[in-house]
């Protein structure tokens, strides 16, 4: 059925926040986009003239797609090749959402994100719906077909998992700048003593290459672990050039919200490292190099401006 063009801008409207949603139910733009079509697809053959309220209509046709999705992306990645990690959204990129609220930055940050993976489906949709979006647990139980106290209760399990995973306070933007800044130039100092310093002493450090990049399948763990790689991972090399296609210089933006190194070759993004930093140092480092998560990242860095690099690495 043709839509009229009043009818597409109604879900064109509804659009940013539909892709906000699906992003944070699936932790890939490339996934959210294809549920946000699909949900298109069903409000172009729906009679949308019988529907009262078409964004919280187009909520749930959107909600329960990702429910399938995630269900099926599980058994996609327990075949995964290494470790997986969510696609990650430079600044300024309009998937992000909302984020008028300290909850509305958390549930998108890139160290939830992760977190969120370990939740159920609908453990994953009621944290996102109420955390990210606010919605009342009234209309999240009738998006997902459950009662208000399911509903409640769902939330205060997600919340927990959460928090259990996220038991540090992370700093503010200039003391993140700060530390970044230490440790380009603890990781480019050939040293590992200065970047043990900088790390929490159960720190990690994960790299995604979706088997199309050398990534290791497991996490490093541990203060030296983690320095003895990024010592490694910064020091010059033949090989790496060739893999990367040049010298990356690394710029310093956001990700997700949180403090980012963007590793960059003649334009084209080939890497993403975000990094968790705590009032303890930093806890995390997850680095983003498969190219089919970086299309996006390319795109939003390609339209903005972001002058010389910090530092050339390889």
């Amino acid at each position: 059925m043709a839509l009229t063009t009043d009818e597409v801008d109604r879900f064109e409207a509804c659009r940013p926040r539909l892709e906000a949603i699906a992003y944070r139910l699936l932790g890939s733009a490339s996934e959210a986009e294809d549920a946000v079509q699909e949900a298109f697809l069903r409000w172009q053959a729906a009679d949308v003239d019988r529907i009262d309220v078409p964004e919280a209509w187009l909520t749930k046709v959107l909600t329960n797609l990702c429910l399938n999705q995630l269900t099926s992306a599980r058994a996609r990645r327990e075949t995964y090749v290494g470790q997986w990690l969510p696609e990650p959204l430079l600044a300024g990129d309009p998937m992000l959402g909302p984020a008028d609220t300290a909850e509305q930055r958390e549930s998108v940050s890139y160290a939830v994100l992760a977190l969120l993976e370990r939740l159920s489906p609908n453990e994953r949709a009621v944290y996102v719906l109420r955390e990210a979006f606010d919605y009342p647990h009234r209309e999240i139980a009738g998006i997902l077909d459950l009662s208000e106290a399911a509903s409640q209760q769902i939330l205060h399990r997600a919340r927990k998992h959460v928090a259990d995973g996220r038991a540090r306070t992370e700093v503010d933007e200039a003391a993140a700048r700060q530390i970044v800044d230490e440790f380009l130039a603890a990781a480019t100092s050939g040293r590992t003593e200065p970047l043990v310093r900088l790390l929490t002493r159960d720190a990690v450090a994960i790299g995604d290459g979706g088997g199309r990049i050398p990534a290791r399948t497991k996490a490093f763990e541990g203060a030296v672990a983690v320095a003895k790689f990024m010592r490694g991972l910064f020091k010059p090399s033949r090989a790496k050039r060739e893999l990367a296609g040049g010298s990356p210089g690394l710029h310093l933006t956001t990700a997700n919200g949180g403090p980012a190194l963007v590793a960059v070759v003649d334009g084209r993004v080939v890497g993403v490292l975000c990094l968790e930093i705590t009032t303890e140092g930093i806890a995390a480092f997850r680095n983003q190099v498969n190219p089919d998560k970086l299309a996006r990242a390319n795109r939003q860095w390609a339209a903005t401006d972001h002058g010389a690099p910090l530092v050339q690495v390889f």
